[in-house]
């Protein structure tokens, strides 16, 4: 089975948020992922509200719930936050770590840290309880001590960051002990029956190699999407994805 492409639209709103105005329309961006052969749409609600908007995650959860399709609403485990995942009920939440003054998420989860491992252990039972058919990811490192500390909340995958190594992949660096780690990482998680996802900063390039380890089900992939369909379209940029998820290419 070829692995599931989830598309990240929080950059249309990030244009919206720029002027203020009504337009780009996220329900069309959605409308168009999914018609292009999106598998789920995600997006990040975060608390500074720079792009995604509350009102947003119902209309993109309509969009997405008539194709049939999952939305996958990444959050922090803020209270404020927290209240609105749990009114929408969307079918994937996947807990990231926020700062307000970070340009983008910069890192998994710290759940080495006793105070934090509770807080989203807590969160993870809170979503749970308020959403029994609700799937959970963490978006994490893929060190092992974080990946012991994951299989002890009640979650149904992890999220690798892989911000690091999309950028030694720009810089042409050695890859090697990503794949290392990456195949250490997949061993722990499938011995636990989670599933084994990837995201951030990945381009068409950089998604390749990826792939051909074979080791991810899914990746949620934003920036690059959106950046490139400004010269393509949202559909082109998509297709090529879906094309290297195919291994077309």
């Amino acid at each position: 089975m070829n692995p599931r492409l989830g598309v990240n639209i929080d950059h249309v709103a990030t244009l919206r948020q720029a002027r203020g105005e009504a337009y780009p329309s996220l329900v069309e961006a959605a409308d168009h992922a999914l018609n292009a052969g999106a598998d789920q749409i995600t997006i990040h609600l975060r608390e500074d509200r720079r792009h995604i908007q509350d009102t947003d995650v119902p209309a993109i959860q309509m969009v997405t719930q008539r194709y049939g399709k999952p939305l996958n609403l990444e959050l922090g485990a803020n209270e404020d936050i927290m209240a609105v995942a749990m009114e929408v009920k969307p079918q994937w939440y996947c807990l990231v770590p926020e700062k307000r003054e970070e340009r983008t998420t910069e890192g998994g989860l710290d759940l080495k840290s006793a105070k934090n491992f509770e807080k989203i252990k807590a969160s993870c039972a809170q979503l749970k309880e308020n959403h029994p058919e609700a799937k959970i990811s963490l978006f994490v490192e893929s060190d092992l001590a974080t990946l012991e500390q994951v299989i002890k909340c009640d979650v149904d995958a992890v999220e690798i960051h892989t911000g690091d190594f999309a950028m030694d992949f720009i810089a042409e660096e050695s890859l090697a002990q990503y794949f290392t780690d990456y195949k250490l990482a997949y061993d722990l998680i499938k011995e636990n029956n989670l599933g084994f996802h990837a995201g951030h900063g990945l381009t068409d390039q950089s998604l390749q190699p990826l792939v051909q380890l074979g080791l991810f089900e899914e990746y949620n992939i934003g920036h690059w999407i959106i950046c490139d369909s400004v010269f393509c379209g949202l559909t082109t940029s998509i297709n090529k994805l879906k094309k290297i998820l195919e291994n077309k290419r």
